[in-house]
């Protein structure tokens, strides 16, 4: 029996597969992989290469975390529906941790998440006010201290690598009651509403 609870955290919120395995708090074995597309058919073998790399196996785990945005729309779904089936189906906890709290972990506060929309926008969680979309000009925040890929010169550096991070805010959540991972958008689906009417239902 493993003295310390396993963790597995994974995320495809952005262009990239990243997965971490902590055994207590000690980090056993993750992976980052670059990519545009394809995370759905990566994902899982992926994280069992993860697993094989400690030499644990899905039953060992104590529970899994995932990164739940916002981000990448499809790719934040993907992630959060494979982290319920595993979960449902091995009888585990998941655990969904936002980018922000992330980001986030072990910094000084109060601290404002500064992660990088495109169109100029920002995803910003300035200290504790609620999270938004921000136009990244001009932008200002009241938070003395700045993290994330829009947050300029003098930001500081997150204490730890995505996934990782994942897995350690989860850490310290388990044990407690946890809603189901759900996807944390900001900002709607770029995919347009067919333009053909819906099929009619026969009675």
């Amino acid at each position: 029996m493993r003295p310390d609870p396993l963790i597995l955290a994974f995320d495809t919120s952005a262009a990239h597969c990243a997965a971490a395995l902590l055994s207590g708090k000690r980090l056993v074995a993750s992976r980052l992989e670059p990519m545009e597309k394809g995370q759905a058919e990566r994902l899982m073998p992926l994280l069992e290469e993860v697993l094989a790399e400690a030499g644990a196996g899905w039953r060992d785990l104590a529970a899994l975390a995932v990164g739940t945005g916002p981000g990448n729309f499809t790719g934040v779904r993907i992630a959060v529906a494979a982290a319920r089936g595993l979960a449902l189906g091995l009888g585990v906890p998941a655990i969904g941790v936002t980018r922000f709290d992330a980001l986030a972990l072990g910094l000084p506060e109060p601290v404002a998440v500064m992660e990088d929309a495109r169109r100029g926008e920002v995803y910003l969680r300035d200290g504790d006010a609620p999270a938004r979309m921000a136009v990244l000009e001009g932008l200002e925040v009241g938070a003395p201290h700045r993290v994330g890929s829009a947050a300029g010169d003098g930001a500081l550096a997150p204490l730890y690598p995505l996934a990782e991070a994942i897995a350690r805010v989860a850490l310290g959540r388990l044990g407690s009651e946890q809603p189901r991972p759900a996807p944390f958008y900001l900002r709607g689906a770029d995919a347009a509403p067919p333009s053909d009417p819906p099929p009619v239902i026969l009675p």
